[in-house]
């Protein structure tokens, strides 16, 4: 395919060149990202720093997130909180609060909106809404789901891969699909 000389798009051979350049830049951003923390991440987060994508949300000092957080809506998140890799922070059905020193373990999704019933009915009616809260010092596992309009207290620890589907009180161990509060009467 020929192009005019006026054709603004880069012709292929440019391209080319300009991919080498980038993945050797990329190859260095890797290199120094391992060396410097000992981790290999994606491209985005080669490109950018974690306190700075948190940063960018106005979130609270001290605060990370990588940067393929997803973040919908109306997030607010305390001081010191960690929010891992591919996670879900959707405040698109109200407020989302996330309270200081909470660790969001990789693959956590938190709603505060559902499609059921809109679905269901076929557009009929309303998405469902309502503000969900974690509070401060809270440990969510990896893969967990917390379903909209839920609260987690204090100090509470969600185990990997449960489903909350209700809410937490401070200070608990709680696991399952769907969450079940862990008997403080049996070990672990």
């Amino acid at each position: 395919m020929t192009r005019s000389s006026d054709d603004p798009r880069m012709p292929d051979e440019r391209v080319d060149e300009w991919l080498v350049l980038i993945r050797e830049f990329l190859s260095v951003l890797a290199r120094r990202k391992k060396r410097l923390f000992d981790r290999r991440v994606s491209v985005g987060d080669l490109l950018t720093e974690r306190g700075e994508n948190a940063a960018a949300y106005g979130f609270g000092n001290g605060s990370t997130m990588y940067d393929n957080a997803l973040v919908l809506g109306d997030v607010r998140v305390g001081k010191n909180t960690w929010i891992g890799p591919g996670c879900i922070l959707d405040g698109s059905g109200g407020p989302l609060e996330i309270g200081d020193w909470c660790s969001i373990s990789a693959g956590v999704q938190i709603y505060t909106h559902n499609t059921v019933k809109r679905s269901i009915s076929l557009g009929e009616l309303p998405v469902d809404c309502a503000s969900t809260k974690i509070g401060h010092g809270v440990y969510i596992g990896p893969n967990s789901i917390v379903q909209m309009g839920v609260s987690i207290g204090d100090k509470a620890v969600v185990g990997a891969n449960s489903l909350v589907n209700r809410n937490i009180p401070s200070g608990v161990k709680a696991f399952g699909s769907p969450v079940r509060i862990q008997d403080s009467k049996s070990p672990g």
